[in-house]
């Protein structure tokens, strides 16, 4: 694997054709996705700034141009007309300022009756590498160029380490004031969140207080990506710990999950019932972000970076990693988050295949109605079991393994991930990509994300349980185009 220098890494992006050829190199992969949003070189992880305005959903990704490393960091633009079928529209935020000289970071997005606003974290380092972060603002206008505002709204809180980033914008009707979130490290190294106010929503903020969530003073040693999402009759606090071990989780450090309850803006407090709910129990899911307006306060539409920090992948060394989800419709039942693909998928069905099929689609979804035990066999090959499925219904369990695969990595992190359900296992939706599987359990009970890179061999299916259903072809639906 390639080892990277800093100036290779944090090389500033001037023209196309510094990395047309890399685009053209890996489209070849045959790990291209059909229906997930990709880089169009290098690596992407977070998603940013996810909007719908003028009857387009626009949304951007964080960027690193050169290859499958952690730089110099870009926002790069992809729109929608329907939340399935996405094209490139190219670089969106650039780090040109001295606030920002070395990565525009992850951040949300306000539509206001004009135009977008991009909230996001200035990466700011001096000569002795010193880092200092920024909460830095973009005005989106409707023709898509953007102007960055020439100073940050403001600097770092001299209260907490330089771990300050993640900008979310919340407009809070009732005492009508702008709220951003950040995530943030204590000087003791806990994991925080941290508020900002104004009365307007691109200038004066002030420096409101640390939120406070009771029981969870010592839960990892930073949140990232934090948000407040209101579903139904609550508010639902999705964040990132680092740095923590969970039950089930194996040896992961690095988690995304949410609490639910109630928050207080004049207190800054969350008032929770208790529990910290993993959002996806696969291996590769991180960075929620959910979209800013959708116009039904029943329901979100929430997307993820299908990866981890401090991880690799096996395209690595293809120069290009990362891959974003399918955006999923969130709803409350029972003090759970529901997590359902979006109806829209169903339209990229084409031919429909029965159970007995001995080979897999590159890009297809399985959708399983099954009484009893299970056991599945995903990408097997003569020789590999491939991705296993198992289903024990005295326990409730439900277990992914991908041990059994040709490609392993990230092994230390544990290959096998286990769930116990709240009732019995009724019904699996399976959507299998070129190089990603997203397990939708029981309608949205419980949901397994993971990265895999099946080799040519590796397409075959076993089912042994009482299971019925289809098994169905997706077209594509995400252009593979290099735009700048």
């Amino acid at each position: 694997m390639k080892q990277w220098t800093k100036e290779e890494r944090y090389r500033v992006l001037h023209a196309p054709d510094e990395i047309i050829d890399l685009h053209r190199q890996i489209v070849k992969s045959p790990y291209r996705q059909h229906y997930h949003i990709q880089p169009i070189t290098g690596l992407l992880n977070d998603p940013n700034g996810f909007v719908y305005h003028n009857g387009y959903w626009h949304l951007f990704y964080q960027w690193c141009p050169w290859g499958a490393v952690h730089g110099l960091k870009y926002w790069y633009e992809v729109q929608s007309e329907d939340l399935i079928h996405w094209i490139n529209m190219g670089v969106g935020i650039k780090p040109d300022h001295d606030f920002d000289n070395k990565g525009a970071y992850s951040g949300s997005a306000l539509v206001t009756e004009q135009s977008i606003y991009l909230y996001y974290t200035g990466n700011h380092r001096d000569e002795n590498w010193q880092r200092t972060p920024y909460t830095c603002l973009v005005n989106m206008r409707d023709d898509g160029s953007l102007h960055k505002y020439s100073k940050p709204l403001f600097g770092p809180s001299p209260n907490y380490t330089e771990h300050q980033r993640d900008p979310k914008i919340i407009y809070h009707k009732e005492n009508e004031t702008y709220y951003i979130m950040l995530g943030a490290q204590s000087r003791d190294h806990h994991g925080r969140i941290i508020f900002y106010k104004s009365k307007t929503f691109n200038k004066d903020y002030e420096f409101a207080g640390e939120l406070k969530v009771e029981g969870y003073e010592d839960f990892g040693d930073m949140w990232e990506c934090p948000s407040i999402e209101h579903i139904g009759d609550v508010d639902v606090l999705i964040f990132c710990p680092q740095h923590l071990k969970l039950k089930d989780r194996g040896n992961s450090i690095h988690h995304n999950g949410y609490l639910i309850g109630h928050m207080d803006y004049e207190t800054l407090t969350f008032h929770h019932d208790g529990s910290f709910h993993v959002l996806d129990f696969g291996f590769d899911s991180y960075a929620a972000e959910c979209c800013a307006n959708i116009g039904d306060d029943n329901k979100a539409v929430l997307i993820a970076w299908m990866g981890l920090p401090d991880s690799s992948y096996p395209t690595d060394d293809e120069d290009w990693s990362g891959c974003l989800t399918m955006p999923r419709e969130l709803t409350i039942q029972n003090r759970r988050l529901i997590q359902k693909p979006l109806k829209g998928f169903e339209d990229l069905r084409q031919e429909a295949l029965p159970l007995a099929t001995k080979t897999l689609p590159t890009a297809c979804e399985l959708d399983l109605h099954i009484t009893g035990a299970l056991d599945m066999q995903l990408c097997k090959s003569d020789d590999h079991d491939g991705l296993t499925i198992r289903y024990e219904p005295v326990h409730r369990t439900i277990t992914i393994d991908r041990s059994h695969m040709h490609k392993r990595f990230n092994i230390e992190q544990g290959e096998s991930r286990m769930r116990q359900l709240h009732q019995d296992l009724n019904h699996l939706r399976i959507f299998i990509d070129a190089s990603s599987i997203e397990i939708y359990v029981n309608d949205g009970e419980a949901l397994f994300t993971s990265r895999i890179f099946p080799t040519k061999d590796e397409h075959g299916l076993v089912i042994k349980g009482q299971v019925e259903g289809q098994i169905y072809a997706l077209d594509r639906a995400v252009k593979d185009n290099f735009q700048f």
